[in-house]
């Protein structure tokens, strides 16, 4: 849950878990996944979904709110 972007509050109403146990449990998991990262990798797929959301539900055509 916390990985596919719930917050430690929202898993908590859900699983009905303090957020602090949430948050020990993710540290832990965190603990076993390796420690290595090449930042000069370059990723293969990006999500734009939201930034396309974003651009295209804004509502004026000028800048400062001018129509």
């Amino acid at each position: 849950m916390y990985v596919d972007g719930m917050g430690f509050r929202a898993i908590e109403r859900v699983k009905n878990v303090y957020h602090t146990t949430i948050i020990n449990w993710v540290k832990q998991v965190g603990e076993l996944l390796p420690d290595f990262y090449d930042s000069e990798t370059i990723p293969e797929v990006g999500e734009l979904d939201e930034l396309e959301i974003f651009v295209g539900s804004k509502k004026t055509k000028f800048g400062c709110g001018q129509g």
